[in-house]
């Protein structure tokens, strides 16, 4: 195996001789054009091929399916080196992390032959279909219908806030194949391409304009039972895990994150700083503590989170330790947005082009909610914490035990 300061030279070497220098913030509330977008989907696919030919995708990654085979200390490095210069962002979450982990955990040797170097050289981009309009939080209280019919499966039903599905390849998908038992216990995992027949993808716009996240509607999509992950009925053995990656997201060492240096600034902080400038109000006391607050916010997130992914890694944490980096990176979320609104001040409810970065922070604030509900709710990271990781009592369920079947919803069950 190649060492790691060997590693971190090569890495460094080409990245410097092949990327151009990214110094921008993104948020999930840039509002791109569609052109915009596509053109950076496009580049997204572009530098993940690159990686993969330079033998710098998949660290993580085993070798047959492939990956490099090197370790999270390998990724470390290269996320180190790779700070301030472009890189495949679109790849990371969720294709890489929760979906390509879950396929590498439960897929069967010839699903990962199919998808996993697929995905690792950039020709597959993949979307999670799991929330749905009806359930909100409650996964396991999927009502998309999976029936056998031979060797395939329809699929019928409808998933929301799927972002980017209007540009994304496969979807991983969670759908009720029985309903004659308890929800958790009727669950299935499928795989297959978001852009066939059966499938309407609708796009919805946000208060600032952006229509980033999607909802699906499915009408008898067949799926062929091959493209089934781990056993029919088992999908909530499949969830239990996909949701522990959901909430690992950029933590994980499937993933690459560039770890911005002391030097060239912290993404998290960096853009209050901006808004203060724009303002005149960097010398502000009171907007000087909402920046070091947001600092250190972001500096015990981006620690707790690798500490935890060390933690899991190496089995010294429970998995479900994931949900206190997911409740951290929430509130953290909330509180950057809050702040930004408070530093723009009357700028950020009405603006002028000459107001710059302090220009239109109220639209942040109005959906900062965001952060606490995309990634999986923290409303959930607080039950797993609570139940997983304290061994505090379950809340009642009135549905436990109950076939799904006769569960009431609005008012009927399903006859």
């Amino acid at each position: 195996m190649e060492d790691v300061e060997s590693f971190r030279l090569r890495a460094r070497q080409w990245i410097r001789a092949n990327l151009k220098p990214n110094h921008g913030f993104r948020s999930l509330r840039v509002t791109p054009t569609d052109e915009e977008e596509l053109a950076g989907v496009a580049r997204d696919r572009e530098l993940q091929r690159m990686l993969f030919d330079a033998g710098l995708a998949g660290i993580c990654f085993p070798r047959e399916y492939g990956g490099q085979g090197l370790t999270p200390a390998h990724q470390e490095a290269f996320d180190a080196e790779i700070s301030g210069y472009e890189y495949p962002h679109r790849f990371q979450v969720p294709t890489l992390v929760p979906c390509a982990a879950v396929i590498l955990e439960f897929g069967t040797h010839e699903q990962k032959l199919r998808h996993l170097p697929a995905i690792l050289r950039g020709e597959e981009i993949w979307i999670q279909f799991l929330s749905e309009p009806s359930s909100g939080s409650d996964v396991a209280g999927a009502l998309t219908n999976a029936v056998r019919e031979g060797d395939d499966w329809l699929l019928t039903g409808s998933k929301v806030w799927s972002t980017g599905a209007w540009w994304s390849d496969w979807a991983l998908c969670l759908a009720r194949t029985n309903w004659d038992v308890p929800k958790h216990r009727g669950l299935t995992v499928f795989m297959f391409p978001v852009h066939q027949e059966g499938i309407e993808i609708s796009r919805i716009e946000m208060l600032n304009g952006s229509k980033e996240f999607c909802q699906e509607f499915m009408t008898d999509v067949r799926v062929p039972d091959s493209e089934r992950l781990g056993d029919v009925d088992g999908g909530w053995t499949v969830g239990t895990r996909w949701m522990m990656h959901e909430r690992m997201a950029h933590n994980s060492p499937l993933t690459t994150t560039p770890r911005q240096t002391q030097q060239s600034g912290d993404a998290f902080a960096v853009p209050l700083v901006a808004v203060a400038e724009s303002q005149g109000r960097l010398d502000d006391p009171r907007v000087r503590d909402l920046i070091g607050e947001v600092r250190i916010l972001s500096v015990v997130k981006n620690h707790l989170g690798q500490r935890i992914a060390q933690g899991i890694a190496s089995g010294r944490m429970h998995p479900q330790s994931s949900a206190v980096a997911r409740l951290l990176a929430g509130f953290a979320g909330v509180r950057r947005d809050t702040a930004a609104y408070e530093i723009a001040g009357a700028a950020g409810v009405a603006w002028t082009e000459d107001d710059g970065a302090g220009g239109g922070k109220g639209l942040d604030y109005l959906i900062r909610q965001i952060a606490e509900i995309a990634g999986g709710t923290t409303e959930i990271a607080r039950n797993v914490i609570s139940e997983r990781l304290l061994g505090m009592p379950r809340e009642p369920a009135p549905d436990h035990g109950v076939a799904f079947r006769d569960v009431p919803r609005g008012g009927r069950t399903r006859s």
